[in-house]
């Protein structure tokens, strides 16, 4: 396993799913780019996309199909405009031409061009993806990809360890909690993090790395707290941000995102609406994640929620001032918490269950907000467990194959967990605890395995097959 930077576990990019939209447009971005590295780009002049498993049993719910032709069009996830995301593929289906790479235009008819395998599953895992390039008169090149979770891809030639941009010299490499201890010898955790992300990158780029990933986390929850109507998907689900905020803030007129979190800060409230608050927080960017909004993926789409709401109550509620250094310092600790359940386990529902998600933001979210709080890195850990402890065995179930119906709710309550684990752990010994952040991990591991695969993400079993919905025109 080479090393992992935090990263490749917090990333701007657009929703509804890390696996199953971030993943598929990063592999089409990588198979345009191996066509041109094999001098095939000039002569393709149509493409299939074949999708396996979960991908093509919930794809068209996550928007895997816009996806696909967002990345063999070239655009970044992380830049392009979003109303491009609707924009392009409209006028794709309208035309039947796609330009590959934002520069040769081919042949490509998406209800034909894009093949869903529901019935078939590759191997290696439950997202996979094929692409097929044709020239005039035969098969170019063909790759197949599977989408790991969290955005993370892995082409059928490599293993999952080379699936991040690593090294493997880092100063203080760990696969576990018990060797990051180890480096923690009167160092905190986020000191022992940035000592390794040094590798990658200077103490400047890390910085500002870490106040873009903050001032995204900002606009989406402002944004959701400010949007009403309904989500997209036919699943006719209404925004509930925006009206909860505003019965909470009374008066919700601020256009700055600073100035309208200062106000928030600066007002009191009892703890009820603190609560109230925290999962306000959590589903307005999961709301702006079902809307094909931009957010940071942290360590999932599903669960991009949960960190921001927990930090913004490190903000409004946690210390009466926090500093640049309190942010940086909670994140780059969420963003170790989350390479180590990578490393150790998964961060894909489609291999884990929701556990792999909710679950494994709210552990990042606790342990980073301890940290912050000045805990020590045992109780940073002890946090990360508690939390983790009490999401083992949780489904992923989409209704409708949406991320929307119970996973915008599920975020309010991993938020919820993170703020009691972290209070817990900083009123407690480390000492004293039972069990441990890797006897979790490698549980929730042996957990996935043994659930069944109609739980990990395939809209198959649980509430997606037992309450019924009609999904109307998208």
């Amino acid at each position: 396993m080479e090393s992992i930077s935090i990263f490749d576990i917090l990333k701007i990019g657009v929703g509804p799913s890390s696996s199953h939209t971030l993943g598929p447009w990063k592999a089409a971005l990588r198979f345009v780019d191996e066509l041109r590295e094999k001098s095939l780009f000039e002569d393709v002049k149509r493409v299939n996309v074949i999708l396996y498993g979960s991908l093509a049993l919930t794809g068209k719910g996550h928007g895997t199909d816009l996806a696909v032709l967002m990345g063999l069009s070239g655009a970044d996830p992380e830049t392009v405009p979003l109303e491009e995301i609707n924009s392009v593929p409209e006028q794709v289906s309208k035309t039947n031409r796609l330009r590959l790479g934002l520069d040769s235009e081919i042949s490509f008819d998406p209800e034909v061009d894009i093949i869903f395998k529901k019935q078939e599953r590759l191997p290696y895992h439950s997202n996979g993806i094929k692409f097929i390039a044709f020239g005039e008169f035969e098969d170019l090149h063909s790759s197949t990809y599977f989408s790991v979770g969290g955005g993370f891809i892995v082409h059928e030639s490599e293993s999952e360890g080379q699936a991040a941009e690593g090294v493997e010299n880092v100063p203080n490499p760990c696969v576990n909690a018990a060797e990051l201890l180890v480096y923690c010898d009167g160092k905190s955790i986020s000191d022992v993090v940035l000592e390794n992300e040094r590798v990658w990158r200077s103490d400047a780029q890390i910085g500002d790395r870490l106040d873009q990933l903050w001032e995204v986390m900002k606009a989406s929850v402002y944004s959701g707290c400010h949007t009403e109507g309904k989500l997209p998907g036919g699943l006719d689900v209404s925004r509930r941000a925006s009206k909860i905020s505003q019965k909470l803030l009374v008066k919700n007129d601020i256009d700055d995102v600073d100035k309208w979190t200062d106000r928030i800060r600066t007002h009191f409230y009892d703890f009820s609406d603190i609560i109230k608050l925290i999962g306000c927080f959590s589903m307005a960017v999961n709301e702006e994640n079902a809307s094909f909004g931009r957010i940071v993926t942290a360590p999932t789409n599903g669960s991009a929620g949960v960190i921001p709401a927990v930090l913004f109550y490190l903000v409004c509620f946690g210390k009466k001032e926090t500093t640049r250094e309190d942010i940086h310092r909670f994140l780059l600790t969420a963003g170790q918490i989350g390479i180590l359940f990578k490393i150790g386990s998964t961060l894909s529902a489609a291999m884990g269950g929701c556990q792999a998600e909710i679950g494994v933001s709210s552990a990042m979210a606790a342990g980073a907000l301890t940290e912050a709080l000045g805990g020590s890195p045992q109780q940073v850990l002890m946090a990360s467990e508690i939390a983790m402890e009490h999401h083992l065995g949780l489904t992923c179930d989409p209704i409708g194959g949406l991320v929307q119906i119970p996973c915008i709710e599920r975020n309010s309550m991993g938020a919820i967990k993170a703020v009691t684990a972290a209070t817990i752990a900083l009123a407690s010994d480390p000492g004293d605890a039972k069990v441990s952040l890797d006897s979790v991990i490698k549980s929730m591991w042996e957990t996935a395995k043994d659930m069944n695969s109609n739980y990990k993400e395939t809209s198959l079993g649980g509430l997606a097959v037992n309450v019924s919905v009609k999904i109307s025109e998208c």
